[in-house]
């Protein structure tokens, strides 16, 4: 492992990155034409400024690390597959919440995650729509706005409130995920669809929400999200309660203490996914 002195610099790194990327979107949310907003798949929005945010952030990384390599979503901007990586790794979503994004909707986030080897060592999460930062150094605890945070105590679902998010690129299970949704209605106290993976992550961690469940996500999506979590005292697994590595696609997200009862909430996946 690399020291801690370098984990830092890369916090700091990413933080810069992500708030420079930050302004460029911040200036262009709700405000873009309809033929500046394009489909890469069913219902998976791309704009150009996540290109150029994307290229913002690219761009300050590399003038500090010239040599680590990246992972991304945009542009194809990919060094090796998801999964192990031998050596340095960055894992960015410029825009997650592109949805949300071109409506001019909360929220809408930055997600930049450095992975060493198999681990995510370096999360920073930058909330665009309200100026909140979620950073975690591995081993380091959770910090929102630079104040140290936890995940909330809550000991029981009917006493929580759980995020989620809809199957709206494939419908093939949506019957399964309707199921859940029902669990998740008789046994939590409300539940919400914020529209951005990384945001339900960090709430988790800052203890706003106390679950998260989704399925059919990205390595960008929730890289730094799952190091947010797990500094913040919670707990990441799939839907079989095995730890999530930032590779699988469904994520089970808690504050630990409700993590038992929110596999059984998610249980309709399973047969499924």
């Amino acid at each position: 492992m690399a020291s801690i002195d370098l984990y830092r610099a890369a916090r700091d790194v990413a933080t810069s990155a992500a708030h420079r990327a930050a302004r460029l979107i911040r200036h262009h949310a709700g405000r873009l034409a309809l033929d500046e907003i394009q489909e890469k798949g069913t219902h998976d929005l791309v704009t150009r400024i996540d290109g150029q945010a994307q290229h913002l952030i690219l761009d300050t990384i590399h003038a500090a690390f010239p040599d680590h390599a990246v992972l991304a979503e945009e542009d194809g901007r990919s060094d090796g597959p998801p999964g192990p990586y031998d050596g340095f790794r960055w894992i960015i979503d410029p825009i997650d919440g592109t949805t949300n994004f071109t409506h001019g909707l909360h929220p809408h986030a930055v997600s930049i995650a450095l992975q060493e080897g198999d681990a995510i060592v370096v999360g920073v999460v930058l909330d665009v729509s309200h100026g909140d930062l979620f950073t975690a150094i591995r081993g380091q605890g959770l910090y929102v706005n630079g104040t140290p945070a936890r995940v909330s105590q809550t000991a029981a679902l009917r006493q929580g409130i759980i995020a989620t998010g809809f199957p709206y690129r494939c419908w093939d299970h949506v019957d399964a995920y309707l199921a859940m949704l029902k669990n998740c209605i008789r046994e939590a106290q409300s539940f919400r669809r914020l529209g951005s993976a990384a945001i339900d992550l960090a709430y988790v961690a800052c203890g706003k929400v106390d679950a998260y469940v989704q399925t059919g996500l990205s390595p960008w999506d929730v890289a730094a999200g799952l190091l947010l979590v797990r500094e913040g005292g919670g707990r990441v697994t799939d839907l079989h309660g095995a730890e999530h590595t930032g590779f699988e696609h469904p994520v089970v997200a808690t504050n630990g203490r409700v993590h038992e009862a929110m596999l059984e909430v998610a249980a309709p996946l399973r047969a499924v996914l």
